[in-house]
């Protein structure tokens, strides 16, 4: 019994250890990039940062103007979340709840093969063959657009999405599903009626950390995604995402110049922005867990 309760000490002070440690590395992090991304407002203002509509960082005089940057990234990154949430929940419904044992334990292996190809991978592909269908299918005059990305970005969400989806569903109480079917509820009426009520929550959480995988993602947008840095009037038109731009110039941005520091404040920006969106899926989390 003593073992029993030094090995429980043990473990709850590593997790509470291991949770301090995030945070503080979270702090660092942004202390670090406020540091080096403040500066910039020295010499263009945040409301002119956050809504100037040019990009031309090494003009002279240089435009520091995001708002291209933002819509582009909120735009693929929306449809991204418009494809990949459907079919990454319908495709933990169908695995947790409909498919044979057989099928299931294959469709899990699949899915997990999604997820562990490279990012690299999935952009050299949608660069040199969606791109082109795109392209012949909507007759524009280049493939690598904002549609195109979102389609690749998810396809790289949907086994997030479904995988935590699945936790979600699994966690429902054996016990629901057999009253629901015991009251003459079918299958079907069971599972949008009791099981998905009952795991919207983790369901919630699941489209979100995907949304996160989506706005976070690098390397796909800016293989196909056109890297210009305009404001998108369509989905069939090049966008260049926060992302994508700090990936692109830092190499060859000059430490401690105008530019290096305005990097830096997109970095701000793009940390802002995922901050919200988790802050919005707890919350919606935490409600719907209070009505439950």
């Amino acid at each position: 019994m003593k073992r029993k309760k030094i090995k429980e000490f043990l473990w709850e002070n590593l997790i509470a250890f291991a949770s301090i440690f995030s945070i503080i590395i979270l702090i660092l992090i942004f202390v670090y990039l406020l540091r080096d991304g403040l500066p910039v407002f020295s010499v263009v203002s945040i409301k002119d940062f956050l809504t100037g509509k040019l990009w031309y960082p090494i003009s002279s005089p240089a435009k520091f103007g995001i708002l291209p940057l933002i819509e582009g990234s909120l735009l693929v990154t929306a449809l991204a979340t418009a494809i990949a949430a459907p079919l990454g929940v319908g495709c933990a419904f169908y695995i947790a709840e409909i498919a044979p044992p057989k099928i299931r334990d294959f469709l899990k292996i699949i899915v997990e093969l999604i997820a562990g190809i490279p990012s690299v991978v999935l952009g050299f592909i949608g660069m040199v063959t969606l791109s082109v269908f795109v392209k012949n299918a909507f007759h524009i005059s280049t493939g690598l657009t904002a549609f195109t990305g979102g389609i690749v970005l998810a396809f790289m969400a949907i086994p997030t999405i479904a995988t935590i989806s699945e936790d979600a569903i699994y966690s429902v109480p054996k016990d629901q599903r057999e009253a629901s079917l015991a009251l003459g509820a079918t299958k079907w009426q069971t599972l949008y009626k009791v099981i998905f009520p009952s795991s919207l929550s983790g369901i919630i959480a699941a489209v979100m950390l995907g949304v996160g995988r989506a706005i976070g993602e690098t390397m796909v947008v800016m293989m196909v995604c056109g890297n210009s840095a305009v404001i998108p009037h369509t989905i069939f038109q090049p966008v260049r995402t926060l992302t994508a731009t700090i990936a692109a110039e830092m190499g060859e941005t000059v430490r401690g110049s105008d530019h290096y520091h305005a990097l830096f404040a997109i970095g701000i920006t793009l940390f802002c922005i995922a901050f919200v969106i988790n802050l919005i899926a707890d919350v919606a989390v935490r409600r719907k867990g209070a009505r439950a």
